[in-house]
């Protein structure tokens, strides 16, 4: 193992803030003070994609040192830890403060850090795959680490989790835990040909189509026209929500080249998540929600606003869409536009927008600004072609 120090100056936790609720006098408060393996792996991606190369390389090294404290070949990784590589983030709550307009309850921690989150495998595979081939190869020591996540996702890709959104609720067979979970097999097997690295490939490629026809005959209703955010709701043990309940979360499939995004399911997803709310999709003023809380139950109470990630999300999928229908490029660029004008006067957001454009839940959120990013740049390239 090559020697790893700490460097602090290349650190990009989710936010600088905790207990902003998503909701004024919910309990929907949450500590955002800690890096996330999930906005890591995007954080690379976005430094390579603006030419901050020395900055990925940086933030590569924390990435590589949490790999490589996780020496067990059937434990998980944790998908979260503090600044410097902490692991115990214990959530605890202060009950002789108020948070803000009196929301309650403060909190310290977060118990996200011993959640079953697959989708990280796909997220973290996907930014050393790009690392490899925009900046630095990979050492054999790292891939001897990374093979061992690989053969994890094999193992573990049909449990249920408790998904990208950290719902605390009953686990579920998350559609983008699945599809991720195949974006971590798919990227494994890039590199280990890219590199003539060694690996179980007959295994790696039996699962990773496994997964892909699962998740195409399963998570794809045709009633709806759409994936949908599970499928595991019909006929389950307390499963009380919609079967077909939708998930922004889809808009991700062409980003990370699991669907084509002209491709007729993924052009019905996309209008599907785009109808109003009060037509059963989840666009509000063209801004999305993550997911309908009439819909599904994640286990807390109170309401949300619009999550700026995923409209951000909705700008690139129209964008890709866009490169052979005008119209959804069109859209792609009004939505952009629309969006710019829901950052404070600094140019920074929050993680979500309420019903009048208020910034909701912690500030600033590094996850909405990676998406712009990638949104941004994705969209600048369409436009110029």
């Amino acid at each position: 193992m090559k020697p790893y120090s700490e460097d602090l100056r290349w650190r990009v936790v989710a936010a600088v803030t905790t207990s902003i609720p998503e909701s004024a006098g919910s309990t929907r408060n949450w500590d955002y003070r800690f890096c996330w393996l999930r906005d890591a792996a995007f954080t690379v991606y976005a430094l390579l994609r603006i030419g901050f190369t020395e900055e990925a390389a940086a933030f590569m090294r924390w990435l590589e040192a949490r790999w490589q404290e996780n020496d067990s070949p059937t434990g998980p990784l944790q998908v979260v830890y503090g600044i410097d590589g902490q692991s115990d983030l214990t959530e605890y709550q202060l009950p002789h403060l108020e948070g803000y307009r009196g929301s309650r309850p403060v909190r310290i921690g977060n118990a996200a850090a011993g959640q079953l989150q697959l989708d990280v495998y796909g997220e973290l595979l996907d930014s050393v795959y790009l690392f490899n081939k925009y900046a630095e190869p990979v050492s054999f020591d790292d891939w001897r680490c990374l093979r061992r996540l690989v053969d994890f996702v094999c193992a573990n890709w049909d449990k249920p989790d408790d998904g990208v959104w950290e719902a605390r609720a009953q686990r579920r067979h998350y559609t983008y835990s699945k599809f991720m979970s195949w974006v971590a097999l798919d990227r494994g097997l890039r590199l280990a040909d890219k590199r003539s690295f060694p690996a179980d490939r007959q295994r790696w490629l039996a699962t990773r189509d496994r997964i892909y026809e699962e998740v195409m005959d399963r998570a794809f209703c045709p009633a709806r026209g759409a994936f949908v955010q599970s499928y595991d709701r019909d006929g389950q043990a307390g499963m009380t929500d919609a079967p077909d309940a939708l998930d922004a979360s889809a808009l991700l499939m062409p980003l990370v080249f699991f669907m084509a995004p002209t491709d007729p399911r993924m052009l019905s997803t996309i209008d599907a998540l785009r109808r109003p709310v009060t037509q059963g999709g989840l666009a509000m003023d063209g801004m999305v929600y993550r997911y309908s809380l009439r819909e599904t139950s994640d286990g807390l109470a109170g309401p949300e606003g619009t999550f700026n990630l995923c409209s951000f999300w909705l700008v690139e999928a129209l964008t890709r869409a866009g490169r052979s229908d005008p119209r959804r490029l069109a859209d792609a660029r009004r939505l952009f536009e629309h969006m710019l004008g829901h950052a404070n006067h600094l140019g920074l957001y929050a993680e979500q927008a309420g019903l009048s454009g208020e910034a909701l839940g912690n500030f600033p959120q590094a996850f909405t600004h990676l998406s712009l990013i990638s949104a941004a740049f994705n969209l600048d390239r369409a436009l110029g072609d």
